[in-house]
């Protein structure tokens, strides 16, 4: 099978907007893919944060991925920093990776903005690693959002380079973009974020979620009760469009065009469905709450069988780029 590659960083609150645009995408592709999805705790100290939570929210994070179905009898899950090869063939990689693509790179252009007071070189240097990430297991195919292709390009790119320097090593991988809708916080304005208090968060009760859509924006142009709607410009649509069913999409439009329903049975319908699909994952992250010692096992054996394809790669690179010694390399 084809190989597939894709982390995410525990960097705060899993919210709906992970789990429609990454996770459940992931759990889709379990069956058509050898997967490996990794937590990239690396990647997530780029920016400030607190040192004292970070362990927690891996652990976190991990027991989420593994309650949406990213068992070990499917696929690989693992923390990032357990695998040592990833920052060893970052650092190969800096080697062959112009300065000026770094710079150019989106990403970095509107975090350096984000945080004026710490633009450090790992900002930069973040799709170095991102591409090593992927390449360290010669992975073929990589689910991502929209702005993560042009990381994914460098890496392509990274590939090509080191191959002609080197010799043919590395795959050039694909972009596997997920179909699902793009989801704004409940501003309707940005992207989803706890920073930005308009986050529904995975593991919201349904309660909670129940308020955070009762106050969320709405379609713009539809002022009163019965002002006719937009769909297609109405963020919590957008929500219907990942969580509801054909039957109740189709109601929700023709509702909203000709207002025969009202924003607020709308939001009803849509925290009714968003409960019934979460609160099973909930289930689950307390279960494995209640035995931790289950998801450090997971994650432990998935560091073991990463590290088995790593080891093999790097060896590999070590003999291409020359440095690689019989004998006289340090045992790990």
């Amino acid at each position: 099978m084809d190989r597939i590659f894709s982390g995410i960083q525990p960097s705060g609150e899993i919210h709906i907007g992970n789990y429609v645009g990454a996770i459940r995408n992931w759990a889709r592709l379990l069956d058509q893919y050898e997967c490996i999805y990794c937590v990239v705790d690396y990647h997530a100290i780029t920016v400030d944060y607190e040192v004292e939570l970070m362990q927690r929210r891996i652990l976190e994070t991990a027991t989420i991925l593994i309650a949406c179905g990213l068992t070990p009898e499917k696929c690989i899950v693992f923390v990032q920093s357990h695998v040592p090869e990833h920052t060893e063939l970052a650092w190969i990689f800096n080697c062959v990776t112009p300065i000026g693509e770094l710079e150019r790179m989106t990403q970095f252009k509107e975090k350096a903005r984000q945080h004026r007071q710490n633009i450090n070189m790992g900002l930069l240097d973040y799709p170095v690693l991102q591409a090593a990430d992927i390449l360290i297991y010669k992975a073929g195919y990589v689910p991502v959002g929209e702005d993560q292709v042009q990381h994914v390009e460098l890496c392509r790119e990274i590939a090509r380079k080191f191959n002609a320097r080197f010799g043919e090593t590395f795959p050039e991988p694909q972009v596997i973009l997920s179909t699902a809708p793009r989801i704004l916080g409940t501003d309707g304005q940005a992207k989803m974020s706890k920073s930005m208090n308009n986050a529904i968060g995975l593991l919201d009760p349904p309660s909670i979620i129940w308020e955070k859509l009762r106050t969320a924006a709405t379609c713009p142009h539809r002022e009163r009760r019965y002002d006719p709607g937009h769909p297609e410009h109405c963020n919590i649509y957008t929500m219907h469009i990942a969580f509801s069913k054909p039957d109740q999409l189709e109601y929700v439009e023709k509702g909203c065009r000709t207002a025969s329903i009202g924003c607020l049975e709308c939001k009803e319908i849509l925290s009714k469905n968003m409960s019934e699909e979460l609160i099973p994952i909930q289930n689950r992250v307390k279960g494995f709450n209640e035995k931790p010692e289950y998801v450090m096992e997971v994650l432990t054996s998935g560091a073991d069988r990463a590290r088995g394809i790593a080891r093999q790669v790097m060896e590999e690179v070590r003999t291409k780029i020359g440095v690689k010694f019989g004998g006289l390399e340090t045992k790990s």
